[in-house]
């Protein structure tokens, strides 16, 4: 009887699986959509699998080719590779960063000092666009460009220290020879801090050398130490604290407080140069000082020290989001430029045209702002490497709306309930064929003689399906800032000096939420143009 028994479960534990797993499919209302896996219409394990693997952006960029523009990844997720139906419906619409069931947050990992909220991680709209007014003035593109203090701060780096740092390299061990990943890494960091905290407050990793391999260090090491807290952070919470267990290491919470430590004394500097009214107009912390001014105002309860903190997420934000992404596409943009000598010869010519050259002899005047950002071809370069090279090429999550939605094109859209996790991902709509033809390649020249294109290619190719920032209210704030520095820096590299490469070992981008290179390094070679 007992042998009979066993038998039975064995044979009906199997049945009552099959079972569930069909009632799973039955009720999911999602089960129309075409699944990217056998198993996803019933369970989120395997998208689970794929982003524990660090394979999520080859393995969405596999399913849209294969199904189509909306792909199922799980019984409550979604992926969108559109702009009807898609892009424009789910950011320009408004869908909300956390879920409006359970109140989960994918972004909130983004917040720092112990879960004090950003622009960048706040999930709901409300408080985003509160934040967002605070900030839109200074980060826009009339402001960027006509800014006297960013212009002075600019002015200081290129002179005084990337110049001057490329120079040096010419030693007898050296020869000009460098990891120009890093220093353009340094260089981004010292532009975005000095406009946060001004030129005094801000960074100078460029010069310190040991403080820029530090906080490389620092930055770089956690990268692999995402998936349990974004993912699962109640239970990696759990687990840590009733099971004494820790899913990421503590030496990333130790790493993540150093850079906050960093942050705040950076603060505290530009704090005292405001108190302390310094004339100089590059010393003036812009960002630093608006935050104070318009969060002051609003600051209802905690003090002084709460606002502080408060400020310091934003901020820390600002600076981490303003070097890293800059600084991977200013690595691409080295590495294709190098690899294509026709095409650095011609952006060379065109750079030599500024008055006054961006040469150490015009110091400190600098080209102005305006004529930088209308060189066409610097801007087709830098264009084409954001786009092809997009340094977050990963989905970006939304959740869609209490009333539910209809997403897809219109002739296979579907209708899509409410609180299931919906993204689009910059790395798969830069490689639409019907947009950008030869999307695997890298072709400065596509952004060339645009006005020869009809209205629609050409919004099609610059706005709707170009998604290096992002769109819809949750766009950059800081994009203007990032092409500003991104053009500068790449003007004085290539007024001054010729690029070739030496070793470019890993420059392959890892498959991630942000893609730097996987060796973390790009070797190259400096040769003297003037």
């Amino acid at each position: 009887m007992l042998g009979l028994s066993i038998s039975a479960l064995g044979i009906l534990f199997p049945l009552l699986l099959i079972v569930q797993v069909l009632a799973s499919y039955v009720r999911n209302p999602l089960r129309k959509v075409p699944a990217a896996h056998p198993l996803a219409h019933v369970t989120s394990l395997w998208m689970h699998s794929v982003r524990w693997r660090g394979i999520e952006n080859a393995t969405l960029k596999a399913a849209h080719d294969r199904l189509g523009p909306i792909v199922c990844l799980g019984p409550s997720e979604i992926s969108v590779n559109c702009v009807k139906g898609g892009i424009r419906d789910v950011y320009a619409g408004g869908f909300e960063k956390s879920s409006a069931k359970d109140g989960y947050n994918w972004y909130a990992f983004f917040s720092n000092y112990g879960g004090v909220d950003n622009m960048f991680s706040t999930g709901r709209n409300k408080p985003h666009s509160q934040r967002k007014r605070m900030l839109s003035n200074i980060y826009s593109k009339s402001h960027v460009t006509a800014s006297e203090a960013l212009l002075g701060q600019t002015s200081a780096i290129m002179y005084k220290r990337f110049l001057p740092y490329l120079e040096s390299t010419f030693t007898e061990s050296e020869k000009g020879v460098l990891n120009i990943y890093a220093l353009l890494s340094a260089t981004t960091m010292d532009i975005v801090t000095c406009f946060i905290f001004g030129l005094k407050a801000g960074s100078n990793l460029i010069d310190d050398r040991k403080q820029l391999a530090w906080f490389l260090d620092l930055y770089n090491s956690r990268r692999s130490y995402n998936f349990w807290p974004q993912e699962f952070p109640r239970f990696t919470s759990f687990v840590e604290k009733w099971l004494g267990y820790r899913l990421t290491p503590k030496w990333v919470d130790e790493a993540n407080g150093e850079i906050e430590k960093w942050t705040l004394r950076m603060c505290d500097g530009a704090s005292g140069v405001s108190s302390a009214g310094d004339a100089q107009i590059e010393n003036r912390p812009v960002v630093w000082q608006q935050l104070q001014n318009t969060m002051a105002k609003a600051a209802k309860e905690g003090g002084e020290s709460a606002l502080q903190t408060q400020i310091a997420s934003e901020v820390l934000d600002h600076l981490a989001a303003g070097f890293d992404t800059s600084g991977i596409t200013l690595a691409y943009v080295v590495h294709e430029v190098s690899r294509h000598p026709g095409i650095q010869a011609r952006l060379r010519a065109e750079l030599l045209g500024l008055s006054p050259q961006l040469v150490p002899s015009s110091a400190p005047t600098l080209p102005d702002a305006k004529a930088v950002d209308s060189l066409p071809f610097l801007h087709a370069v830098i264009w084409e490497t954001l786009r092809l090279h997009s340094a977050i090429p990963g989905p970006q999550p939304r959740f869609t709306p209490p009333q539910g939605c209809q997403l897809g094109p219109e002739e296979t859209s579907y209708h899509i309930p409410s609180g299931v996790r919906v993204s689009a991902s910059a790395g798969l709509l830069h490689l639409n064929e019907e947009v950008f033809e030869r999307a695997n390649e890298w072709r400065p020249e596509r952004w060339l003689d645009m006005d020869r294109l009809d209205e629609e290619k050409r919004r099609d190719m610059e706005s709707r399906w170009f998604w290096a920032f992002g769109s819809g209210g949750r766009m950059c704030v800081g994009s203007h800032l990032a092409i500003y520095q991104m053009k500068y820096i790449i003007a004085a590299l290539y007024s001054n000096y010729s690029t070739t490469i030496v070793d470019d070992t890993g420059i392959e981008q890892m498959d991630s939420y942000t893609a730097p290179p996987k060796s973390d390094k790009l070797t190259v070679r400096l040769e003297k143009v003037v």
